[in-house]
């Protein structure tokens, strides 16, 4: 196994100085030229002008074997970092359950595609559950509670019959996760003992969604902007009183999902976290995220893969590409066909009703 290592590391390198082997060898050669041949050692013009063109030559190739290398090198991390950040926010399926669903993500930081920002959509045998959420502050630094919640959301979902269960799950996986950073953090304050406040300034806005086979829609919201529900108008759909975010404060010792609307077919809800309405130009004005739902909506219906992008591009309009915060939106399309009852056909007549069971007389009917 660590010959294994050595060999992969030992290759490694090698590939790295491969650009640089060309210009190292020239430069070699130039030295080796200028001081060795007698010819190179002449005075005159001509022969520092030949000499000055040779090592101009050999410092342009290896200029340029490092700008190759470097590329290649950061080509590489950068594929690397794409399949980590997809596999932990990984695009939802397109159909799940009836239901369409698309979902996209805007990073506050550069040449990151996550952040501080999570959402999910999973099929269940209690209805189609999604979670979208926004963890305090953004980018990579985020990443660890983002990689807590999902990873909670992705089995509670499946294991719990209510929806208070999957939010007790979630806030016992990011309490963890807050205790192992503080004892990463402040292994001296925390030696022998669990840290009574892991980490009081860091919390997590969730919204979690169960929408059921009959399109009744049931939500428990931990201090997360509510969804807009999109047909021929849109609107905002009330989510019930809100719950302290995760991390923050205890859950209440009930947990009651709110019914809070009713998804009928062709129908879409809208999430969203608070760096959509939150986004602001250069003169400081807001992002009119309402409006440029409303507008989408007057137009035929958008397919929710065209309406996220829609917005994405509205919102990079909108900050000119200068995002203060994360955005994460996630739409949901009720495209069950509900098929209506249909009538008999004319000339045929309904088939013949039963006769009754026949009575069978008791004791006490003949004596009557």
């Amino acid at each position: 196994m660590i010959r294994t290592r050595t060999l992969l590391s030992y290759d490694s390198r090698l590939r790295r100085l491969g650009p640089l082997a060309l210009p190292t060898l020239w430069g070699a050669s130039a030295v080796t030229w200028k001081l060795c041949c007698p010819l190179a050692q002449q005075p005159g013009l001509p022969m520092r002008i030949a000499t000055s063109v040779l090592f101009f030559t050999v410092g342009t190739g290896l200029i340029l074997g490092i700008r190759r290398g470097l590329s290649r090198e950061l080509e590489r991390m950068r594929a690397i970092a794409d399949a980590t950040q997809r596999v932990l926010l990984r695009p939802p399926p397109p159909r799940l359950d009836g239901l369409s669903v698309a979902a996209g993500q805007l990073s506050a930081s550069r040449g990151a595609s996550v952040g501080g920002d999570l959402y999910e959509a999973v099929a269940t045998p209690y209805g189609v559950r999604v979670v979208i959420g926004d963890v305090r502050g953004h980018g990579l630094a985020a990443l660890g509670a983002v990689v807590a919640v999902l990873g909670s959301f992705r089995e509670a979902a499946h294991d719990e019959p209510e929806l208070g269960g999957v939010l007790r799950r979630l806030d016992r996986a990011l309490a963890r996760h807050l205790r192992e950073r503080a004892r990463d953090e402040h292994p001296a304050v925390c030696a022998g003992r669990e840290p009574e406040h892991p980490a009081a300034e860091e919390f997590v806005t969730v919204l979690l969604l169960e929408i059921r086979p009959d399109g009744e829609v049931y939500a428990l919201n931990c201090g997360h902007p509510g969804p807009y529900r999109i047909s021929h108008r849109v609107e905002r759909v009330p989510v019930g009183d809100p719950l302290p975010p995760l991390g923050a404060f205890p859950l209440p010792a009930e947990l009651s999902a709110h019914p809070c609307a009713r998804l009928m077919t062709g129908e879409a809800l809208f999430l969203h976290t608070d760096g959509a309405e939150d986004a602001r130009d250069a003169a400081g004005r807001f992002f009119a995220l309402e409006r440029v739902l409303a507008e989408a909506a007057r137009d035929a219906p958008v397919p929710p893969a065209a309406l996220v992008r829609r917005v994405h591009g509205a919102l990079l309009r909108h900050t000119r590409g200068r995002l203060a915060d994360d955005v994460a939106l996630l739409v949901v399309r009720n495209d069950r066909v509900r098929v209506p009852a249909q009538p008999a056909e004319p000339g045929l007549r309904p088939p013949p009703t039963p006769p009754p069971p026949p009575r069978f007389a008791t004791g006490k009917e003949e004596s009557d």
